[in-house]
Formats: C-alpha cells, structure tokens, sequence
C-alpha cells in the first residue's frame, strides 16, 4: 500500500470532521482485494460465539412393541441395552427440536459440548433452511375452531424478532442470514452441503452472501421449483411476469462433495419406449450402435446386450429394470400447496413445503443414518422427512407454535413407522437456558461500555414504567426483584425479550421469603416452555401467593392504556383425577381454562363489512362477529365447552424419574450439573389435527410400581401455550 502525501492529507481532513472515507480508500487502505463483494449497512465480521446451556424440557418417544406377540411375531425392533422393557429409547442418538433464536442455537451448537456428540455421530452431512423472507405473516397461524377459523395473531417476541430481523428491509435481512449462515458453514461436516431456498424477493442478495461465505468455487447448482400448475389463467396485460417458481441454492464445504443424483422418475412417454421384452419378459428399448467401436460391440454381442431386427439391423438393449436418468435441476413435477389444497400433508402453516422437494434433497445429499438440520423449520417438513428416511436430526425455530406443531408431526410420524413396522428414533425438546437481551434493548455497539450500560438501564426502565402504568400498579424503589406495587401485591415484569423462566420465579419466592412478602404478581410476554411444573404449588408450599399473568401486546397501544383497556390474563389453569386400579394408574382431564385476548371488538366492528364475519377472543371465549346487511353486528360465541380451547395433551407417569442434566462451562471443561428440574418424559398423548378433531379425555391405564408417586399433566391450548400440573397419588 502506497497513499500519496495529497491521498493521506485528505484522509486526515475526512477523520478531523468524522466524515466517512470515500469508498476508494476503503480499497487503497486495506491488502484484501476481491473481485466482486457485497456491501451494506451494518456488515460485520464479527460472529457470535456465544455459549449457553441447552435445557432438556421434553423427551418424546412412542413405545416399540414389547413382545413377540404385539409386534405380530416379528422380532422386536430395539435391543434390550438402547431400550427399556416397553420400548423406550434410553440409549443412543436422541433427535433435537429446540426453541429459540438460531443465533443462539448455532453458536451453541458450534462452541458448546453438543458439538461432541454431533461430530461423534459422523458431523452435519446436510443443512436446509426455508428462512423468512419480507412475510410480515410468518408467525402468524390459522386455528380451527369447529367449523369457523381463527387467524392466531405473532406473539409479542415473534413480531419484535420480525420488525428487527426481517421487518427494516434488506440490510437487516442481509445482516440476519449472513450471520447465521457463516455459523451453519463452521458446523457442516467436511463432506456436508447446504440448500437454501428463496423467492424472487431474495435470491440476488442470497446468492451474494453464499458466494462470499462458501466462496464461488464451493457453489453445486441451483434449484429452480416451478410451483404453480401450467396453464394457469392470467390476465391478458400485467406489470410483471408470473412469479411462478422458488430458487433453492447449493452451496458443499468442499468442492470435491458428491451427490446421490440417483433416478428420476421416467414420463408416460419415457415408459412406452420401452416396448421390447427379452423371452424372460425383461423389458428394455433399442438405441442406434453408430457411435460404438467393433470391439464394444462384440462384447455387447457375448453379453447379450444387442438386438437384431427382423431386417437385420443391430440395436443396444437398455433394459426398464436397469435404466436411470438423473435428477433434473428444474422441478416442474412437484405442485405447491396452492394447487391441490386437498393434500393430506397440509398444516396449515404459511410457509410450508411439499415433502417431495426435502425428500429429493435429503436423499441426494445425504445416507442413512446421516445427520440432517433445519435451523428455520416451521411445520416440521425436515424432520419428518428425516426421520421417514432413517436420518438423525436437529431442527428449530423462534414461534413455539411451530415447535408445538412440528412435535405433533413428529408424534404422528413415529406411530406410522411403528404401525409399518419400521425404525425410528426418540426426540428431545429443548430451548436455551439463557437469552441475549437484544431486541427491546437495542444496545449500540458503537457506545463504550459505561455509556452502553446506562443506556440499557434506562431503556430496561421505561419498558418497565410502561407495563406498570398498564397494569395500575405504581413503581417502588429499593425493593430488590420488585419493580411495583398493585393494592396489596407486589408486582415482578419480566422481560420483552425473552420468556421468563424458572430461575426468575424461584428468585422471586426467595425474596418473598426474605422480605416477609406473601403476595407477587409476576407479568411476562411468554413463558418458558415447560415452565412451572409445580412452581405455585411450591410458592403456596412456602407461604407466598405467587400469580403468573400475560402481558397482552395492547401495552403499546397508548390509548388503550390510558383508557384502562389493557387486560393482563392468567396463565392456564387445569384440573385432573387420577384413577386407580389395583396396581394401575390412569389419568383424566376434567377442567381448563385460559382468560386470553385477541384484536379489539370495537375496532374489529367497524372494519367489517356488511355480510362479513370476523373470530376475536375476549377474556377467553372464542367469538364469531358477523354483520348483517343492514349494519348490525351480532356475536356468536364458538367455544362452546372448556375442551374446544385444547389442543394436545400429555402425561408422565413417573414424573421425577429423570433428572435435567445441563452442561456448564467451568474453566476449560464442560461439566454436567443438575438443572434443579426433571425431564418431562412423554409417555401417553392425545391431540387434534387437520383430519380428526377429537381428543381423548382419559388416558389408557398404565401398570406402575406400588408406593408414593409424581405424575406430571401437560396440556397445550389451541394458541401453542403449555401449561402443567404435577400431582401425587399411591398405588
């Protein structure tokens, strides 16, 4: 590098009044030169390494038959080492359905002692994400209530995650994956490869970012998934062409990666080629020898690989049974959701993919036994997919609806294989122990760390002073956890970053304790998943009165709020009987309640139109608004009994059976520590979907050991929110 003294006096002028450097210093003053690179606001090479706990909240897994005679004289599909006596998974690979930001997750995964594990079972051979690109919907979701549809608003956290990650246009979509997708690089095997699908929205910047990160030379093509049926009418003038297909681009960590291009299917008129047959009745068709030497064709001939037609003429035989072609780059077999709404795949959820497009990805660049991810995985599609085809797998996602959806997939996918006869595996669910204050916060990077520090304070102060004001309560100063103070109770407001989470509770019943306090409302956005299998009942246990309520997103609505309109609803509550007979144990679900809210009905009333409906909820009802033609808006309440707000629950028999190891960081070392909480060991479940509305209210009977025990109730409500109970009978 070689600045002239007139270039390094315009650049001490540029730095003396804090100007930015004209773009051309940028490469004069630095060795690295490329070709082509892709700029914006906010890039950075500096990604997280962020290390943090994975806590173990749920363990899935659909018993395998136990004897000969259930699995209909077959020999049993589990070992007695890997599997206990009714066929639980208890040893070997666990497949991982984690909540959480991927940020986090990735990091974790890459730096943390899963890492171990992951490398012991051979690496990361595939990596597909179908990241959100500009749709404001993501986290949104349609509910079905009996006959009418209720469209299930973005949880607070998921539409901050959105207007910070997605929603500030393409620098912040940009900054996002780039960071991200240099994590999923560092954690691919050296032999892994990685599919990223897009739309039109995307695709130039997409293909930018992999170049950069994977480098050009690592690129294997792209994926062009035509979605739409041809021959679809359209107008006869338009501002643009059909935005008919998606682009899913791959990228290998090595440029000698191969694929497993096995066949394509063959047409109708590929098939009807083959019109000649051996006497054995093998099929196969004729091709022209004009290119083959004398020697080949002699060989052929011994082989007996030639055909002579009645006029003499000689063919090469390719025979049906042995002839493949490969796998097309353009997908114009695969129809997408919108074509047949009939399929039995359907979820509902907005983004998602035909199983036919992972299936042909997975099998190309990966085997069994191999393990496949999806950091964005939305209904579950990688998973499924994943599992049907005997990989190992670990996806995630930032909505708990989708973690909620994608384990019921996976709890219907284990009993097909179990019903086919075939192997599969257990699956864990887990979220982070810890989360990043990011979003709400907002910290500038650019602040030394005082000024950042007193900048996070008075931010965490004015998000507290606004819940409050909401909720009635007045501030109190000096009071340790406590932020307020409403009549007699004491207020706590979590955080709007994160859920709160177990060791926050337990924190406020301590200062309870110590400050002789017996009532503490404790207000948060969401709860951590799993959260509280018996954190009141231990409250109530040590004198304190502790209620866990919801801030509804109306706390920045500043005219609800001076109105007095905001409701802060109760976590659910859920009764059970257990029953018992001799030395067996089943379980009933009697009662549920939420006190949920949803979109205001006055401002729902005067948008509708006449001969319109719309579903709202208030104060826990589900409720139809119609208008008739002459303006009048009449209400009908759909949740006709407290079973219509369930969606799926579950029960643990031995609750406490298996304790919540988590691995700490202590030095150089991980160490396993005990979380102080227990697994929740899936052992019976019922829920809905699409094809059958019904729920079983009581479980089947299950032979336990006699003596004093703990059974755990987990019940998900049609919004994706868990609630739990643990109770205690003897047998």
């Amino acid at each position: 590098m070689k600045l002239s003294d007139s270039e390094i006096r315009k650049i001490n002028k540029y730095l003396e009044e804090g100007k930015p450097l004209p773009d051309e210093y940028r490469f004069k003053l630095f060795e690295e030169k490329r070709e082509v690179e892709l700029v914006w606001n906010g890039k950075t090479n500096e990604i997280t390494n962020v290390v943090l706990p994975f806590q173990y909240i749920e363990h899935i897994d659909e018993p395998r038959a136990e004897t000969k005679e259930e699995s209909g004289g077959k020999i049993p599909l589990f070992d007695l080492e890997s599997f206990d006596k009714r066929g639980r998974q208890i040893k070997g690979w666990t497949n991982k359905l984690i909540w959480g930001d991927n940020k986090l997750i990735l990091s974790s995964l890459k730096n943390g002692p899963l890492r171990e594990e992951i490398e012991a079972n051979g690496g990361i051979k595939l990596i597909y994400i179908d990241p959100p690109f500009d749709v404001g919907a993501d986290f949104s979701m349609d509910i079905e209530i009996g006959d009418e549809t209720l469209h299930k608003e973005p949880t607070v956290l998921e539409e901050i995650a959105y207007r910070d990650t997605w929603g500030k246009g393409a620098d912040s979509f940009i900054t996002m994956i780039y960071e991200r997708l240099s994590l999923m690089r560092d954690l691919l095997a050296q032999d892994g490869s990685i599919y990223v699908h897009c739309d039109w929205r995307v695709d130039s910047f997409l293909r930018l970012v992999l170049d950069e990160i994977f480098g050009r030379n690592k690129y294997k093509g792209q994926i062009i998934w035509k979605k739409d049926a041809v021959g679809k009418g359209g107008k006869k003038k338009s501002k643009h062409w059909p935005k008919t297909f998606d682009s899913i681009f791959c990228y290998a960590k090595s440029e000698d990666n191969l694929f497993n291009f096995i066949a394509g299917e063959l047409t109708e008129t590929q098939l009807r080629e083959f019109r000649y047959e051996d006497p054995d009745g093998r099929k196969f068709k004729r091709t022209s020898l004009g290119n083959y030497s004398q020697d080949s064709i002699k060989k052929m001939g011994e082989e007996g690989l030639i055909y002579e037609s009645s006029t003499g003429e000689k063919y090469k035989k390719y025979y049906l049974d042995e002839y493949t072609i490969q796998l097309d780059s353009i997908w114009t077999d695969i129809p997408g959701f919108g074509v047949a709404t009939s399929s039995p795949e359907i979820l509902g959820y907005p983004t998602q993919k035909r199983e036919k497009i992972i299936e042909r990805i997975i099998e190309a660049s990966s085997n069994e036994g191999d393990i496949v991810t999806d950091f964005f995985v939305g209904s579950g599609t990688t998973s499924a997919v994943a599992e049907k085809l005997g990989r190992k797998w670990i996806v995630s996602d930032l909505g708990k609806f989708a973690i909620h959806t994608t384990r019921k997939r996976m709890i219907d996918v284990q009993r097909q294989l179990k019903k086919e006869g075939k192997d599969y595996r257990a699956f864990e669910i887990l979220n982070m122990g810890k989360y990043e204050r990011q979003y709400y916060v907002g910290e500038n990077p650019d602040l030394k760390d005082e000024e950042r520090h007193k900048q996070v304070i008075k931010k965490q102060q004015e998000f507290k002073d606004l819940i409050l004001r909401a909720y009635g309560a007045e501030r109190v100063t000096q009071s340790g956890v406590f932020d307020g103070k409403k009549r007699d109770r004491y207020v706590v407001v979590g955080p709007i970053d994160l859920p709160a989470t177990q060791s926050a509770a337990e924190n406020i019943i301590k200062w309870c304790e110590k400050e002789k306090i017996t009532k503490v409302d404790y207000l948060a956005f969401e709860f951590e998943m799993g959260l509280f299998p018996y954190i009141q009942e231990e409250a109530k246990s040590r004198g304190v009165d502790l209620a866990l309520k919801y801030i509804p997103p109306e706390v920045f609505d500043k005219r609800a709020v001076e109105k007095g309109q905001v409701v802060f609803y109760d976590v659910g509550y859920l009764e059970v009987k257990p029953h018992i007979k001799k030395n067996s144990v089943a379980v009933e679900l009697t009662d549920f309640s939420v006190s949920y809210n949803q979109d205001a009905e006055s401002s729902v009333e005067a948008e509708l139109k006449e001969g319109s409906s719309k579903v709202v909820v208030r104060d826990g009802q589900v409720i139809k608004l119609s208008k008739d033609k002459s303006g009048i808006v009449n209400q009908e309440v759909l949740t006709k009994k407290w079973t219509d707000w369930i969606d799926y629950w579950a029960v643990d028999v031995n609750f406490e059976n298996k304790k919540e190891i988590v691995k700490v960081k202590k030095g150089d070392k991980f160490e396993e520590v005990w979380a102080g909480d227990y697994i929740f060991e899936n052992e019976w479940q019922s829920f809905r979907t699409k094809k059958d509305r019904n729920l079983e209210l009581t479980t089947v009977f299950q032979e336990v050991p006699k003596g004093r025990r703990k059974i755990a109730i987990k019940v998900v409500d049609i919004f994706g929110n868990d609630t739990m109970k643990v109770i205690e009978v003897t047998i």
